[in-house]
């Protein structure tokens, strides 16, 4: 059976969740069916999408299947576990826990207090970023008993990173239970005209932070950042970015905590 699930079937199977994450709608049914469709090339007990909010600094579960204590720390803590920073480095292939470092288990809460009296032995936890760049949120799967991946499965996972990212992207309605309506109005009231985004790094400038250490807070990339700050310079007519952190701070902007 192993030996015909680590090849053709398995490609084969790829290509299903890709098609489901191309037709997913909005509502947790469609990414749903993702999640199955993704059981048919990776075995596990728990899996789950769930999306970044940039603005609150949480995750949210748009479909999974882990216990409730498990999913709570995916939406809230995850992302300060001492784990995310390699997780987050991971633009492709993810971060199989048999991968993870025993002394950076060992300082995981994550894996201390919610995999491990799971019985979770075994997965993976893919980041996914947007065609932009943009950090959008992430795939976790989990086996209860070590189940050897075979090399097309870990490939297939690579390949699906585009397509799972776009599908949960899509997701990703107005911050805090806003309207599509309410959020235009609230655009043209924004300082400078700036996005939400914008604003963001915006509020980070007033640390002194750099680019790096901007994109490691708002889980974009270096390059990301260099691109809103010339937005930013563009839209408030500033001619570097110490005057746009002086202009955050006469607007009493500061970065989230």
């Amino acid at each position: 059976m192993a030996a015909a699930r680590s090849g053709a079937d398995i490609l084969d199977a790829a290509v299903h969740v890709r098609a489901a994450a191309r037709s997913a709608t909005s509502g947790a049914a469609g990414l749903d069916t993702v999640l199955a469709a993704l059981s048919e090339v990776l075995e596990y007990d728990h899996a789950s999408l769930s999306r970044w909010d940039p603005l609150r600094r949480r995750h949210t579960t748009l479909a999974g299947s882990y216990p409730d204590d498990a999913t709570a720390y995916i939406e809230t803590r995850l992302h300060h576990d001492p784990v995310f920073p390699l997780l987050n480095g991971q633009a492709l292939g993810g971060l199989w826990l048999r991968d993870v470092p025993r002394q950076l288990l060992a300082a995981s809460p994550g894996f201390r207090e919610v995999l491990s009296p799971l019985g979770i032995e075994d997965g993976v936890a893919q980041c996914l970023f947007a065609a932009d760049g943009r950090y959008v949120g992430m795939l976790n799967v989990s086996t209860r008993r070590p189940r050897r991946a075979p090399d097309p499965a870990r490939a297939v996972v690579t390949l699906l990173t585009e397509a799972l990212a776009a599908a949960v992207d899509r997701h990703a309605g107005p911050p805090s239970g806003e309207s599509t309506a309410d959020a235009r109005h609230q655009d043209t009231r924004r300082p400078g005209g700036l996005s939400p985004r914008e604003l963001q790094v915006l509020a980070e400038l007033t640390a002194g932070r750099t680019n790096r250490e901007i994109a490691e807070r708002l889980y974009i990339t270096p390059r990301t950042v260099g691109t809103h700050i010339e937005h930013i310079l563009a839209k408030l007519g500033l001619p570097n970015r110490a005057a746009a952190a002086a202009r955050a701070a006469a607007w009493g902007i500061a970065p989230a905590r």
